[in-house]
């Protein structure tokens, strides 16, 4: 399978680093659960099933009781007893993917587990089908961890006949001398049918090529929107990193 780069994308988006929790409700509900946990990022508009709440950084705490995406994301999909999928790119070389059905973990995916523990052991979950140590040496595990979860992924988005193509894209090793993460990324949110302009996440908080306007976008800070939320998300993101 191969991946073309991606038109737009020039030299200056290489390196990019962003986050995003998809969540299978009403826009209201999403909100509502991401003001009373203080989330800091943008919130875009409901999409046939869907609605994408980007957040403001893309490592660290972005919520209240510094929650990570994938806290929050779980946190989301229990309390409303739907699917969400946190999504974090790592500049543009390392793709993050987890679900979560109400309280039932959908499992987890990385791209190159080796970027995430450059020194040490890398965390590998057990494979039903390979039968992969937990943990292993991290010239052992350079590829793809977590591909095995395309079905429950794709089943979860309503997909289930996506399953198979998923599971070859998440399993391909990427050459980023050529290939960006996002553009991997584009295909597995077409694949499962999720707003897709996730990938132009870095332009925020100007306009979103292929996204929502502005206006259509809900800007949070530590949970408040308005001028006292951009007030207050400045200062926790301050707080944030530092504790990051």
């Amino acid at each position: 399978m191969t991946y073309p780069i991606a038109a737009g994308r020039g030299d200056e988006a290489a390196g990019a680093s962003y986050a995003g929790l998809f969540v299978r409700a009403e826009r209201d509900s999403v909100l509502d659960q991401l003001v009373g946990r203080r989330f800091s990022g943008w919130v875009g508009p409901q999409q046939q099933s869907w609605v994408l709440a980007v957040a403001s950084t893309a490592e660290g705490p972005v919520a209240g009781g510094r929650r990570p995406i994938e806290m929050l994301t779980a946190e989301v999909a229990a309390a409303l007893a739907t699917v969400a999928l946190a999504v974090r790119v790592h500049r543009d070389r390392v793709l993050y993917l987890t679900g979560w059905h109400a309280g039932e973990h959908l499992g987890d995916y990385v791209s190159d587990p080796s970027v995430e523990r450059p020194s040490g052991e890398v965390p590998v979950e057990e494979d039903p089908y390979g039968g992969l140590e937990v943990y292993g040496p991290l010239d052992t595990f350079p590829e793809p961890q977590g591909a095995w979860h395309a079905p429950a992924f794709a089943t979860a988005c309503g997909r289930p006949g996506a399953a198979d193509d998923l599971g070859e894209l998440l399993g391909e090793t990427l050459d980023h001398d050529s290939v960006f993460e996002s553009e991997r990324l584009a295909q597995v949110l077409r694949l499962l049918g999720l707003p897709t302009w996730l990938v132009s996440a870095p332009s925020l908080p100007g306009d979103v090529p292929g996204g929502p306007s502005r206006a259509d976008l809900v800007q949070l800070g530590a949970g408040r929107s308005g001028l006292g939320g951009r007030i207050g998300g400045l200062v926790t993101g301050l707080v944030r990193r530092r504790r990051r």
